[in-house]
């Protein structure tokens, strides 16, 4: 069978599906494992855990709108990760975490060989979690790094703990995607994260949505990508006190900067190799994924629980699965 995926949402877990899960897992069978609002026993919990930790296949573990439910489900899941190598995305998006959850996770997140991608928005942190994030965004590549963030929606973050973010960013080897969204950030702390983005050699993505934004700091972030040459390819200021020409120029300008970029790319590919003929290639899809709808329904259960068993992963690490 080919490597695929189970995705169920906000579904009440039997212990028989439970078991087919981990059986799964066991097997080798499964890339991406999505369980985003179950609700099942601390027990099963326990076993999903025991799941993650023997797989060898696993590249993405949802567990997004509030399964990871308590301290000791913190824990479980710690354990884990400690034990799994393969896991490269983990969403971790509503659940209640706050700076104590965080501290249990850190060293498996932090000494996790595989993990690139993090989802810990609406997770109730605070300055102590920010502080062991920006130890995730190692500022030379001697050590694996996060490639992708998410910190949407944890308004109790103080803008000390966010300018020693942006600074981490600043310094960061590897990050490409930053989500920031519905935060109440404001121009202050926007503008330190401009001199972030102009300070990055790799953060290609900032998302700035309904952060409490003006045209000052969007005139500061036009001024960064008219006058200074960035990595940065997308900047959300939706939902923000922003007037849609501001808006509209700095995506322009990036909309320029991406043109010129592959411009380079294609030039210097012609220069490698001056005397070579020239031939129409063949299109070839982005991806080949295939799709198996299995429908698995306990005895007595109204319901049903639809897995997709898939080929691949996409692009964005992050964009995978919904949240």
């Amino acid at each position: 069978m080919l490597p695929g995926s189970i995705q169920i949402t906000g579904e009440t877990l039997s212990g028989a599906e439970v078991k087919d899960i981990c059986d799964s897992l066991k097997e080798n069978t499964v890339r991406l494992l999505s369980v985003r609002g179950c609700q099942f026993s601390d027990r099963d919990f326990g076993r999903v855990c025991r799941g993650v930790a023997e797989s060898h296949s696993l590249a993405q573990l949802n567990l997004n709108l509030g399964v990871v439910s308590s301290i000791t489900r913190t824990k479980q899941l710690a354990d884990a990760l400690k034990a799994n190598r393969s896991i490269q995305t983990l969403f971790l998006h509503g659940s209640p975490l706050l700076d104590a959850g965080l501290v249990s996770l850190n060293t498996a997140l932090c000494t996790h060989p595989s993990l690139v991608s993090l989802d810990l928005g609406d997770c109730m942190l605070g300055d102590e979690a920010v502080r062991l994030i920006c130890g995730m965004l190692p500022p030379d590549g001697a050590k694996s790094g996060l490639r992708e963030l998410t910190l949407s929606a944890n308004p109790a973050i103080s803008t000390k703990a966010w300018a020693r973010l942006a600074v981490a960013v600043a310094h960061s080897s590897q990050l490409r995607v930053l989500n920031l969204d519905y935060n109440p950030l404001g121009d202050q702390i926007a503008g330190m994260l401009a001199v972030a983005v102009a300070s990055s050699r790799t953060l290609e993505v900032l998302d700035l949505e309904g952060t409490g934004l003006t045209n000052q700091s969007a005139q500061i972030f036009l001024d960064m990508v008219e006058n200074y040459p960035t990595c940065l390819r997308v900047l959300v200021l939706a939902e923000n006190a922003i007037s849609p020409e501001l808006q509209q120029q700095i995506s322009d300008l990036l909309s320029e900067g991406e043109g010129e970029e592959e411009e380079d790319k294609e030039a210097e590919a012609c220069a490698d190799a001056p005397h070579a003929p020239l031939e129409k290639s063949a299109w070839i899809p982005h991806s080949n994924v295939h799709l198996l709808s299995l429908a698995v329904t306990s005895p007595g259960s109204s319901g049903r629980h639809v897995v997709l068993l898939t080929s691949g992963l996409g692009d964005s690490l992050l964009a995978e699965t919904e949240m």
